[in-house]
């Protein structure tokens, strides 16, 4: 084993690139064309990569190459390593350009909310930190911080099948509400059953996602069957524009941005309990993987609260 961990820090960058892309290009052709290398080149060099890891990485078939899970295990080391040149690259950048660095924040659409407090923190603090965030579902942004292009992610690490890859830490509940278009009939009403949006059109979350597992689990528990016909989204400004345009829909949101919605005038919270309890917010990093000095500040202002 050891000799082996030796070897395997002997691996070139040219070689960690070729790993990274192989499983985008799908054949080692294509992934050699991609970065400017010979097949026999690449050949030769997986290999060697093989060689050194002791294992089999690839399966050879008519349709390219497949990964064995010890292949998946090198790309996806691959990749965050090729993310992380990337990142030092852009760093370098900044800093030339006077900039302090570059923050990569990854949230799941209820805890906009919170992270747009933190960035108002975060940017009066430091100026000259470029920020970048990308709302989407917990799986998605999981895979995104696998491939080191996000430093963190605001979501739920039990979508993940590999939750031991993370260092999680779960801030704060996050409480669900239903909005409707304010001229819904159900507007206005003191008590709200899941019986009362029979004539309604759900807008929710794709499925097994915990937002919509835990409306699932609401109709579940009360005997009722779950709505077929559903629109179903990973965008809040798609969710905000239907509920706006029509009286007709209700949507499954974060109070928080329930909370937003309701103060743009855009919809109105409903008089309904859910009995379901959703799971905290986690602020989800790599484990061992040392985090950027402007990815900690975030951290600390974001928890504050």
């Amino acid at each position: 084993m050891d000799q082996t961990m030796r070897g395997l820090g002997r691996l070139t960058m040219r070689q960690i690139h070729l790993l990274a892309t192989i499983d985008d290009a799908n054949s080692l052709k294509a992934a050699a064309a991609r970065i400017g290398m010979s097949q026999p080149r690449a050949t030769k060099s997986l290999q060697e990569i093989e060689e050194t890891a002791q294992q089999q990485l690839f399966i050879r078939t008519n349709r390219g190459l497949s990964a064995t899970p010890a292949g998946q295990c090198a790309i996806r080391h691959a990749k965050v390593m090729m993310s992380q040149v990337r990142s030092f690259q852009e760093e370098l950048r900044h800093i030339a350009d006077g900039e302090w660095a570059r923050l990569r924040v990854g949230t799941i659409m209820g805890a906009v909310p919170l992270v747009t407090e933190a960035v108002l923190a975060f940017t009066e603090r430091f100026p000259s930190v470029s920020i970048e965030i990308l709302e989407d579902t917990s799986g998605e942004l999981l895979r995104q911080l696998d491939r080191g292009d996000l430093d963190l992610v605001i979501g739920r690490s039990s979508v993940s099948p590999t939750p031991e890859l993370y260092d999680v830490f779960a801030f704060q509940d996050e409480i669900l509400t239903v909005v409707a278009n304010p001229a819904h009939p159900l507007v206005g009403r003191k008590r709200v059953t899941l019986t009362d949006f029979s004539d309604s059109r759900w807008i929710v979350y794709t499925a097994r996602m915990p937002m919509r597992l835990s409306l699932e689990q609401e109709y579940q528990q009360a005997g009722l069957a779950f709505p077929r016909t559903l629109v179903e989204t990973r965008s809040a400004f798609a969710t905000m524009s239907l509920v706006q345009s029509s009286q007709n829909y209700v949507a499954l949101l974060s109070n928080d941005v329930a909370n937003v919605f309701a103060g743009l005038g855009i919809a109105r919270k409903l008089s309904f309990r859910l009995h379901s309890k959703s799971q905290a917010y986690e602020l989800i990093t790599r484990t061992r993987t040392p985090l950027p000095p402007a990815a900690s500040e975030f951290i600390r202002l974001l928890t504050l609260r």
